[in-house]
């Protein structure tokens, strides 16, 4: 396809200079409203609701082709219908997650007293408690699994003093007011940017706790293999296991019927080290995201396959 003349694409440019403004307004206006259409309700009736037309509409979006690819590469065995019906469920579970969003302060009613009778159930409390009083520094990793938000809530319940990374959506409006729901829920927000890593190693240096997504594509970073295929991944985690010697937990949530979820969490994880005992960052991020593929094949529907995670 041809090129538009330069004149045209100046004036498109001014355009959508101009025009910015008012579509951040009517964005963050919309992300507001949805919120709080979605918190008049009880949460299985809106989690359950958003799942519906999510799964009944998400399917003939543009970024599900990326979803059958993904699939359809990672199991070469499951038939046409088969992925289809896996990208439906990953639509329901991110429908289900933006509801849980907007009532993620209502969520997190987990009583190691009585540790079956809620929403919530956790494997791996015990751990979370001796790494609350060992006063040495952890890091957590997780995924875009089942909902993941809720690891961070989890770490701040079980009261291991921290930090989440995070990135802030474009729309500065709709990022300041998001940012302002998770700081009830996730004390620790660390915004990703220029000066993420010298406070992740602040933290780290005053025997803090630091989790992160590492599932995504990252432009330049070392290969690792996933699905049996090769794919960039972001190697701060291993760097920063490097340099404080700390251990480093998996962290996950998987999606129950009844709009329950479960939150495990890891022992340590072996992690390869070279000669000279050092934790080998390329080596750390391959057993890193072994232990993802292992969750992401146990619950495959759960996982965000719209990523394009191989390029």
């Amino acid at each position: 396809m041809a090129r538009l003349p330069l004149p045209v694409r100046k004036i498109i440019h001014r355009l959508k200079l101009a025009l910015a403004p008012a579509v951040e307004v009517l964005v963050a206006g919309y992300v507001r409203g949805s919120i709080w259409w979605l918190r008049l309700w009880p949460l299985w009736l809106s989690a359950g609701g958003m799942a519906f037309w999510a799964r009944t509409l998400g399917p003939f979006f543009a970024v599900s082709k990326v979803a059958r690819r993904n699939l359809a590469a990672a199991f070469p065995e499951k038939s046409k219908g088969e992925i289809n019906a896996l990208v439906r469920g990953v639509w329901a579970n991110m429908g289900r997650l933006s509801a849980e969003f907007a009532q993620q302060d209502r969520l997190w009613d987990y009583d190691p007293a009585r540790p079956d009778a809620g929403r919530i159930e956790v494997k791996g409390a015990e751990i979370m408690a001796r790494l609350k009083d060992d006063g040495r520094p952890a890091l957590f990793f997780t995924a875009h699994t089942g909902n993941w938000e809720l690891c961070a809530i989890a770490g701040a319940k079980l009261e291991v003093p921290g930090g989440v990374l995070y990135r802030a959506p474009n729309n500065k409006r709709a990022a300041a007011m998001i940012e302002d729901m998770r700081s009830g829920t996730m004390p620790g927000l660390i915004r990703a940017g220029r000066d993420a890593g010298r406070v992740m190693a602040r933290m780290l240096a005053d025997g803090q706790h630091l989790g992160m997504l590492v599932d995504q594509y990252w432009t330049g970073g070392p290969q690792v293999m996933f699905f049996g295929r090769p794919c960039a991944t972001n190697p701060t985690l291993a760097r920063l296991a490097r340099q404080f010697d700390c251990p480093v937990h998996g962290m996950r949530v998987i999606r129950l019927p009844g709009a329950r979820f479960r939150v495990e969490i890891t022992e340590e994880v072996a992690l390869p080290r070279d000669s000279e005992g050092k934790i080998e960052v390329v080596g750390a991020m391959q057993a890193v995201t072994s232990v993802i593929e292992g969750w992401v094949r146990e619950y495959p529907d759960q996982w965000l396959w719209l990523h394009r995670r191989w390029r």
